[in-house]
C-alpha cells in the first residue's frame, strides 16, 4: 500500500555541482525537495521506489546501489541510487537515466536511510493506461511503499525555454500544479499524453504512475514549490 509520495523536478541543474555559478537559482527547489523527502521518511515505509522518466517507451527497473553519473554534463560527479553495495568501480555509461541520477543525488543529500530503495524509469511515451497499471502494481500488497516521483512540467513557458514559447504551457502547468497540490489522482490520470509530448513535459508518465499507486490511498497533498525558471515548469509536492 502507498503510504506517502514526494514529487520533485529532475533537471541536472538541481545538483549544485552541475549548476556551478547558477546553483543559487534553484536553492529553494532543493530545500523543498529535502522537505518532501522528510515526509517520506516520517511515513516509515518498508520500501522506497523512485520513479522517473527514462527512454521513449517501456519501463526499466534499477536495483539499490545502481550507478549514475553527471560526467556527461561536464562534472566529475558520480552517484548511486540509495546506499546499496553495488556500483563499485568506474561509472557505467549505460547506468541510471538522468532523472534517477538526480534522485540519487537528492537521497544522498538528505542521507536517506529510512528504507531500501529501487528505481523505475518509465518511457515518456508510455500510454496512460499502462502508467496507471504500473502504479497499481507498485502499491499492491501489504508492504508500506513510498514513492519519489521525478519529473518536470512543460518546457515551453518562455521564448528562451528549451521548447520555445507555447501559449498552452502555462495552463498545462497550472492544471498539473493543482492536481499535485490536491493529490487529485483522477486529474493526473486524465493528463493528455499528446499535449504533454508537444509541451515536452517529462513528468507526465511518472505522475500517472503515481496516480495509479495512490488510487484509494486517501493521501492528502501539499504543493511545496512551483516555479518556471529557464522556462520549464518545476513542482515539488508531498502526499501523506
Amino acid at each position: 500500500m502507498l503510504v506517502a509520495a514526494a514529487v520533485c523536478p529532475c533537471p541536472p541543474l538541481l545538483v549544485p555541482q552541475v549548476a556551478a555559478g547558477a546553483a543559487d537559482e534553484l536553492a529553494d527547489a532543493r530545500t523543498a525537495c529535502s522537505d518532501a523527502l522528510a515526509v517520506l521518511a516520517a511515513a516509515r515505509p518498508d520500501r522506497l521506489v523512485v520513479v522517473g522518466p527514462g527512454g521513449p517507451e517501456g519501463a526499466e527497473e534499477y536495483a539499490e546501489g545502481a550507478r549514475g553519473t553527471f560526467r556527461g554534463f561536464g562534472v566529475a560527479l558520480d552517484v548511486r541510487l540509495g546506499p546499496g553495495e553495488s556500483g563499485t568501480g568506474e561509472p557505467d555509461a549505460a547506468g541510471l537515466p538522468a532523472s534517477l541520477a538526480v534522485a540519487g543525488w537528492l537521497l544522498d543529500h538528505v542521507a536517506w536511510g529510512a528504507a531500501p530503495v529501487r528505481g523505475l524509469a518509465v518511457g515518456e511515451g508510455l500510454p496512460a493506461g499502462r502508467c496507471l497499471e504500473t502504479g497499481r502494481e507498485l502499491a499492491a500488497g501489504p508492504e508500506r511503499v513510498a514513492l519519489l516521483v521525478m519529473g518536470d512540467g512543460s518546457a515551453c513557458r518562455t521564448l528562451k525555454a528549451p521548447g520555445y514559447l507555447d501559449e498552452r504551457a502555462a495552463g498545462f502547468d497550472g492544471a498539473a500544479a493543482r492536481a499535485l497540490a490536491a493529490a487529485d489522482t483522477a486529474a493526473l490520470a486524465a493528463i493528455d499524453a499528446g499535449l504533454a509530448y508537444e509541451l515536452q513535459a517529462a513528468g507526465r508518465a511518472p505522475w500517472q504512475v503515481l496516480a495509479g499507486a495512490a488510487e484509494g490511498a486517501g493521501l492528502a497533498g501539499r504543493l511545496l514549490y512551483e516555479d518556471a525558471p529557464y522556462g520549464v515548469g518545476y513542482f515539488v509536492a508531498a502526499w501523506s
